[in-house]
């Protein structure tokens, strides 16, 4: 099902106050930077299970037990496993609303940064271009002789995978737990933190490090910094301002230039 900026969900569970929706407009309107971080909420929205908690489980395997360096190495085809399976599933999903109002945000603004926290790659689906996705992309594979990275869309996936080149083990282009950060993508995030002129904080728990030191980051370097979300997070006492709701529902009104915020009862 293809999404447009004008479908949004029929009910939301609060009325969204005029203020914030229009101040978060009029800074993005005279940003000349703009850097948004987006976690699983936004991805929720398209149908991407988030695969932690109670609906985490799989075959009775946790993410956190699973998504590991030592888990691969000592089962690679129960690993690949799991991933196929989310593979999958991410395969039946769209971008919605949110995903496609930040594509168009880039659209207009030519210093623009998307950070996502996603694996899912449905920002790429919706048209972002100019974003570091932190954790890897779920249609990436690596293979762990050679080093080569390549897109890989099968659905199933062979298990274990191969690479075409060496014939080595791949494993998901992903960063497991225990597994740092790219340093040159954590340095290009820092840099656009520390110079842009407004952060929006997007579907993300505010836990989950680094990515939930930015606000913080970003506010002490003069940013203006907005969060939407569901629910509170531990970053909202510190952002100028906090507003709950879909980023399906929410996004696509900050672009609405001179329009009135859509209050759906």
């Amino acid at each position: 099902m293809a999404y447009t900026l004008g479908q949004i969900a029929a009910k939301e569970a609060a009325v969204q106050p005029t203020e914030p929706i229009q101040e978060i407009r009029e800074r993005l309107s005279k940003a000349g930077s703009v850097v948004v971080l987006t976690g699983a909420g936004i991805s929720a929205e398209s149908g991407v299970p988030t695969f932690r908690g109670a609906d985490g489980l799989w075959k009775n395997f946790r993410a956190e037990d699973l998504a590991t360096p030592e888990a691969f190495a000592r089962d690679p085809r129960l690993v690949w496993e799991w991933y196929n399976w989310r593979r999958e599933l991410i395969a039946t999903t769209q971008p919605n609303p949110g995903h496609q109002a930040i594509a168009e945000m880039e659209a207009r603004h030519e210093r623009f940064l998307l950070i996502t926290q996603n694996v899912d790659g449905l920002h790429r689906s919706a048209g972002s271009r100019k974003l570091l996705e932190i954790h890897g992309n779920i249609w990436l594979v690596r293979c762990t002789a050679c080093g080569l990275v390549e897109e890989n869309r099968d659905v199933p996936i062979a298990l274990p995978p191969s690479c075409r080149a060496c014939r080595g083990l791949l494993r998901p282009h992903i960063v497991w737990f225990g597994e740092a950060l790219d340093e040159k993508t954590l340095d290009q995030c820092m840099g656009a933190l520390a110079s842009c002129d407004v952060l929006l904080i997007v579907g993300t728990s505010g836990v989950v490090y680094p990515a939930a030191s930015f606000a913080p980051i970003a506010k002490a370097a003069g940013a203006f910094v907005a969060e939407l979300n569901l629910d509170p997070t531990p970053q909202s006492p510190l952002v100028d301002v906090s507003i709950r709701g879909r980023a399906g529902h929410l996004l696509p009104q900050l672009l609405q230039e001179g329009a009135a915020p859509d209050r759906q009862p």
